[in-house]
């Protein structure tokens, strides 16, 4: 197959670079942007004068920035506040994982413990020794626990903030460092709210109840009252957990946006969304940084364009956590047959070789649809077409998997009445059936007694 898209002038080309990069971006929400703004002016600007390689050159920069900046989150809490699963809850590990932080032995933290996420070495949660271990004065605490070296300290508490809490939050201020408070444990707060006062109970009402309590705790101490975020560790996708995320998000500087998205617990397709919006910015991004010619050259697709994209795809599908391990994982947690799983995803049969020409026919009818949502663009090599072809599969899938995951544990957790009165259906009808049979007989043989005076038995 010949050039699919007449090709075009140098001086048109660079005018259509220019302004998709520009459009792209101007689309994307700033706390969603995984290049920072000056880079962006930067890049516009050699590519307004027609500095093409050196524009390719920022754009690489910016790129390698955000593959290889850190994430450092401290996390602080006493014993028994759910520090540990909280820890492991943001990394996406169990607690019976390899590497996760110990859950359920009472153990007095003395030293920071670096926790890395299993699937991006660059994020990394700090458990902090509890202030009342450490018996230094709070200058003295944030020194010895390193506080320049974190992006942002998130305090936990599975009660109210003490005035502990609350001095180690003026102190982190002080320094001009970001804090969190957070709340856990409000699942079990519910639960026996709900055991105690079962008629009574109202669970927004119990929920404000507690978010009362806290709010207080900084009244009472002349505090400018913080966000405050109500979570569960064993339920992340419920509560506040999801705006916990906006907000780090928002905080943090924008070359650090890639690597905090993409290490997002698998629990929500918001999740989902921010992680493909981040990895669709990184595909665009590299593929203006290499190909500026306004043409797609052949449509072939070729040995070393599969195996490349394997990788990609391989990487994907790890990212969003359909790959076949995590589907085994998946598959046992929520007591679903793991080949249901496989057979309701599309992505791992991408690059079959019975599927090579179904391969180009997606290709070319994502190029349609990929040019008609994006008027203004320079056209891209195949493969950066397919890695977005790709994308789009892999995070649909991870959509298509949460859901039948989700529907199957409600139906069993959350409506097991339901199931009963299924089981017990067809009983239940006949047993109604008998009792009509019954009464009808029964009025059959009053109404006879009453005209021949003959008494009817059952």
């Amino acid at each position: 197959m010949g050039q699919v898209f007449s090709p075009a002038s140098k001086d048109e080309d660079n005018g259509d670079l220019e302004s998709s990069f520009t459009n792209y971006f101007k689309k994307i929400k700033t706390e969603n942007k995984i290049i920072s703004q000056e880079h962006i002016h930067l890049i516009e600007s050699h590519l307004e004068k027609g500095n093409i390689q050196v524009a390719s050159s920022v754009i690489n920069d910016a790129l390698k920035n955000i593959g290889n900046t850190p994430i450092n989150i401290a996390v602080i809490g006493e014993c028994g506040a759910g520090k540990s699963s909280f820890i492991n809850a943001l990394r996406g590990v169990g607690p019976e994982d390899e590497g996760a932080a110990e859950v359920g032995v009472v153990l007095t933290t003395i030293e920071r413990t670096p926790y890395k996420h299993p699937k991006n070495k660059m994020f990394i949660l700090w458990d902090l020794p509890g202030i009342r271990t450490m018996n230094f004065p709070m200058e003295d605490y944030l020194e010895k626990v390193k506080f320049q070296e974190y992006d942002f300290f998130i305090i936990v508490s599975s009660a109210c903030f003490t005035k502990l809490d609350l001095d180690l939050a003026k102190a982190i201020r002080f320094m001009k460092k970001n804090y969190y408070f957070v709340r856990t444990k409000v699942d079990l707060d519910l639960d026996n709210e709900k055991k105690y006062k079962p008629r009574t109970f109202d669970r927004a009402k119990t929920l404000q109840q507690i978010r009362s309590m806290c709010v207080n705790a900084f009244r009472r101490n002349n505090m400018d009252v913080p966000q405050i975020f109500l979570i569960s560790n064993s339920n992340l996708s419920n509560y506040d957990f999801p705006c916990l995320i906006d907000t780090m998000i928002k905080d943090l500087p924008a070359q650090k946006h890639h690597n905090f998205m993409l290490s997002l617990a698998n629990i929500t397709e918001a999740a989902f969304n921010k992680k493909h919006k981040s990895m669709q910015q990184t595909i665009l991004s590299k593929a203006k940084k290499t190909h500026c010619l306004a043409t797609i050259p052949k449509m072939s697709i070729l040995k070393c364009d599969v195996e490349e994209l394997k990788v990609k795809l391989n990487h994907y599908r790890v990212l969003f956590g359909v790959d076949d391990e995590s589907l085994e994982v998946i598959a046992k947690d929520s007591h679903v047959p793991v080949e249901h799983l496989k057979k309701i995803i599309k992505s791992p049969y991408l690059l079959e070789i019975k599927k090579r020409e179904t391969l180009k026919g997606n290709l070319l009818k994502y190029l349609e649809k990929f040019t008609s949502d994006n008027a203004s663009h320079p056209y891209y090599k195949k493969i950066d077409y397919l890695q977005l072809l790709f994308l789009d599969t892999v995070t649909e899938d991870a959509k298509v998997v949460l859901r039948e995951t989700y529907s199957k544990t409600s139906s069993t957790s959350y409506h097991p009445q339901l199931l009963t009165m299924d089981k017990y259906y067809p009983f239940l009808k006949f047993l109604a059936g008998l009792v009509a049979v019954f009464l009808f007989c029964f009025i059959l043989g009053f109404r006879h007694e009453e005209g021949s005076n003959l008494q009817i038995t059952f």
